[in-house]
């Protein structure tokens, strides 16, 4: 910081915080190139000079202010310049003398009289507690972000309709878990193995082209496995083992691990990429009501995908349904495209990845991106990176936690309990009802996630939801293990039990992924979000192998009670974490008060 003043009619000339370097200061182009300084040290300079230098000064009084500005000095003689040296008491101060031609000839930025040379300020405004808090609270891209929910929307009604088809279409085909198992656990092997290349290669392409194809390669992979499951119900039924071994039963799987690992990877680009960018990474409460969105669009295209065909399977038979749904697919991949296209240019561009970066990217330690002859080695090296800094994130425990609740693959809306409430008999309408009221608890938790985070803070917010999950399932459990399920009003109570379980679960999902985002960098959001996907895949497919060895629909109640044990060791570990933070934890969550 430099100040200089000079005032009449005893020219005083004072400098304060110098700093030296060997660069030039940039106070006025033509003045500053005939005036330098030659002082080697930081110093109070006061300059008193004698009547004689008075001349031409007489009617000039002005005084100079220059704030946060390097001066920067050169050891060289320059015209018009002498240098002397005065005693003042005991002590000698070097005196600068500027002749009177220099002011005269050159016309300074100098404003005349008693005030300030505002000219060379930067006035920064400071916003009111009020200001910011509505600031935080504006998404940066609005309008991107509508056309970016209305996308979502499309998307996820075809996602969540055939989540909820296929394995009841497929549950028709015999009594018994086995197909169903079996073709998760082999879904899951190829998130395992895919989920972090995928995510690789999402982190050095273009968003908006990598989207579209994503959404291409689902829906043709969705159409294939709808024509399979039409296929099989056609010919003459079999048992579970010789289904495993039809032609038919291969592409389902083949195409089925496909379709999966593409809605991984739409999801993780959807929930860590693209909403991080268009609501604001600087603006958390723009963030926190995003994902509060994207949450109750995927949980209202649930419980209408969920309803409506299972009320379409208790009214027409199975080819008819899966044929409206493949209709339903076909009509959607259009209006997802239009939408995304939308999307980046109502946010003027913000979701084009820039060249220049994606050549940085290439060249940094993240390794070089597959090709045709080191593919193979390429994939390994992507799997090894993403495990490498999965393990490495700061909030790996809440991660864990996250991929445990993945082997609670019984007691939740899924294939493995829509194949067992088929096979004991419930109506397709009440099956779908269920997984309605499931995906509605979601939604509520969307709403009480809040009221939990402003009460509690964003860290026991998520204890306090996985509490509640694990003590219901517990219930749940002991209420089957009782021998009454066979009587409608225990069978009821179960499942009651476990429609309100998910306000805890939701509660933690919403929750969970707003700290993901908070502790996990933007440039390895996709990498590590699909490598999160591949361990909690490892996770359900290893629940899975168990379910494949006890298929009988008999020991449904042991692999309840695993799930459960899952629950609750997410909850103990998350609380763990949570009654031990670390300092980098404090630094990521300071803004929470009851941390």
């Amino acid at each position: 910081m430099a100040m200089v003043a000079i005032t009449n009619p005893q020219l005083s000339f004072n400098l304060f915080y110098c700093s030296v370097t060997g660069r030039e200061a940039s106070i006025s182009r033509q003045t500053a190139s005939r005036i330098r300084y030659r002082f080697s040290s930081c110093r109070w300079l006061s300059l008193n000079s004698s009547s004689s230098t008075n001349r031409s000064f007489d009617s000039f009084k002005s005084r100079c202010s220059i704030a946060n500005t390097d001066v920067h000095l050169n050891h060289v003689a320059v015209e018009d310049e002498e240098i002397s040296a005065v005693d003042i008491g005991c002590r000698t101060t070097p005196i600068v003398q500027l002749k009177s031609d220099v002011l005269d000839t050159e016309s300074l930025s100098i404003l005349t009289g008693d005030t300030y040379v505002d000219s060379l300020l930067t006035t920064l405004p400071v916003l009111t507690e009020e200001e910011q808090k509505t600031l935080a609270a504006t998404p940066a891209h609005p309008e991107g972000l509508y056309a970016f929910y209305a996308s979502c929307l499309a998307g996820n009604l075809v996602e969540q309709l055939w989540n909820f088809a296929w394995p009841s279409a497929i549950a028709l085909l015999h009594p018994s878990l086995l197909p169903v198992a079996v073709m998760g656990f082999l879904t899951k092997l190829v998130i395992i193995i895919g989920g972090p290349l995928v995510g690789k290669l999402m982190d050095h392409s273009p968003r908006v082209p990598s989207y579209i194809f994503l959404n291409v390669v689902q829906a043709s992979a969705q159409l294939l496995s709808a024509a399979m499951i039409i296929h099989a119900h056609t010919v003459s039924p079999a048992s579970a083992s010789s289904i495993l071994l039809r032609p038919w039963f291969a592409v389902l799987v083949l195409a089925g691990a496909i379709e999966r690992l593409s809605g991984v990877a739409l999801g993780v680009a959807m929930e860590r990429d693209w909403v991080v960018l268009l609501a604001g990474i600087n603006r958390p409460i723009a963030l926190a009501q995003a994902n509060a969105v994207l949450n109750r669009i995927d949980l209202l295209c649930e419980i209408a995908g969920t309803s409506l065909f299972g009320i379409l399977l208790s009214r027409y038979d199975p080819v008819t349904c899966l044929k409206l749904a493949a209709s339903l697919m076909v009509w959607s991949l259009p209006i997802m495209i239009s939408l995304t296209w939308l999307t980046n240019k109502l946010s003027t561009g913000v979701l084009d990845r820039a060249k220049c970066c994606q050549a940085s990217r290439r060249t940094s330690d993240e390794g070089p991106l597959p090709d045709a002859q080191n593919f193979v080695s390429t994939g390994l090296e992507a799997i090894k990176h993403g495990w490498r800094e999965y393990i490495q994130q700061p909030v790996l425990p809440a991660s864990l936690a996250y991929v445990l609740l993945y082997f609670n693959v019984v007691l939740t809306p899924g294939s493995l309990m829509t194949a067992f409430l088929t096979q004991r008999g419930l109506n397709p309408s009440v099956i779908g009802g269920f997984s309605g009221l499931c995906a509605f608890m979601g939604v509520a938790a969307t709403f009480l996630s809040a009221s939990l985070v402003r009460r509690f803070g964003i860290l026991k917010a998520g204890a306090v939801g996985l509490t509640f999950q694990a003590l219901l399932l517990t219930i749940a459990v002991a209420v089957y293990q009782s021998g009454t399920l066979s009587q409608r009003s225990p069978l009821l109570l179960f499942l009651c039990l476990i429609v309100f379980s998910r306000l805890g679960h939701m509660s933690y999902d919403i929750v969970g992924a707003q700290i993901l985002q908070t502790g996990i960098p933007s440039s390895k959001a996709n990498l590590i979000g699909t490598t999160e996907i591949s361990v909690a895949s490892l996770a359900e497919s290893l629940m899975l192998g168990v379910v494949i060895l006890a298929n009988d629909v008999s020991h449904f109640g042991f692999l309840a009670m695993l799930s459960v044990l899952s629950v609750v060791g997410a909850a103990w570990m998350f609380c763990r974490w949570l009654l031990n933070p670390t300092e980098e934890q404090r630094s990521l969550f300071s803004f929470d008060p009851q941390l």
